[in-house]
């Protein structure tokens, strides 16, 4: 019997309302404020694609394990495939459980979220979970990045992208970045770095290209850089080839580096060494086009 993890996001309705009560929420549903106003009907539509979904499931007879934790871990050793029912920030959260096993996002609310990387809707959720089952599903496969501190591997599993930043987002970043013969110390708000799934989203809105999507290049972009002494910075744009790595050695005491959102982060301390390269771990995602359109 196949085996299928079902990763389901946590809405913020379900959060704020349903599970901890929250009061201040509570009020603002109440009068119908326009920043929650929205919250009550992206819950029901989610809640009714997470039914369609685990119903199609039950029907085809496989063994369903349902997650309903997308940043927390899961095991996917025995399982055939994955499927996230949420948006990008679901199956992004979840992709780093997830090693040599297909995945099939469910963009559970199509008029709220993101679904860059879901092929699928309530609407033709049965017939492409049908197909993913069957091996029929066209798959694509995406480049990840590694990222190692001081020498140790801390993911091998970054899809998106990896944002290095002061802990402070008032303060300003420092740091000296390395790639082939060519060194600079920086000042900046920080920097993108990440695979070519992830160029079209803040590598993009930050000033850099949108790389195709089998692309194995990196991509790092600087976020508004400071040159008080106007040397002129080499290394603000820089495509990482994928036999080779980019070094960033921290002169900021108290830094953070998110790996695709703000669930997962490392501290990094001043004269800390981070490393970016190609994972040997990629990503089979399943239902999606080699060509795309901006997010």
């Amino acid at each position: 019997m196949s085996r299928v993890v079902v990763v389901a996001k946590h809405s913020l309705y379900g959060r704020y309302v349903e599970e901890e009560q929250d009061p201040h929420v509570r009020l603002l549903l109440e009068r119908r404020d326009p920043i929650v106003k929205r919250w009550r009907r992206a819950h029901e539509e989610h809640t009714r694609t997470l039914d369609e979904v685990l119903r199609v499931l039950c029907r085809t007879g496989v063994h369903t394990a349902l997650v309903e934790h997308p940043s927390g871990e899961f095991d996917t050793a025995d399982a055939d495939l994955v499927v996230t029912v949420g948006g990008d920030g679901t199956l992004l959260a979840a992709s780093h459980n997830v090693a040599g096993v297909p995945i099939l996002g469910v963009n559970s609310a199509p008029s709220s979220s993101l679904g860059f990387f879901c092929a699928a809707r309530r609407d033709n959720a049965a017939h492409l979970l049908r197909d993913a089952l069957r091996g029929k599903l066209k798959s694509l496969v995406l480049a990840r990045m590694q990222v190692t501190l001081n020498g140790a591997t801390r993911s091998r599993r970054v899809l998106n992208e990896a944002l290095f930043t002061h802990a402070s987002p008032a303060a300003t970043s420092r740091y000296i970045l390395r790639y082939g013969q060519v060194q600079e110390q920086q000042r900046s708000s920080g920097f993108w770095i990440g695979p070519a799934a992830g160029s079209t989203g803040a590598q993009h809105s930050a000033g850099g290209r949108i790389l195709p999507l089998v692309s194995q290049r990196l991509q790092l972009v600087v976020r508004e850089p400071f040159d008080p002494f106007e040397r002129g910075y080499q290394l603000l744009h820089v495509l990482v080839d994928p036999d080779r790595r980019l070094r960033v050695k921290s002169q900021t005491e108290d830094a953070r580096l998110f790996l695709d959102g703000p669930y997962l982060s490392l501290h990094v301390r001043l004269s800390d060494e981070l490393t970016f390269s190609a994972s040997d771990q990629p990503l089979t995602v399943l239902g999606l086009s080699r060509t795309r359109k901006r997010r």
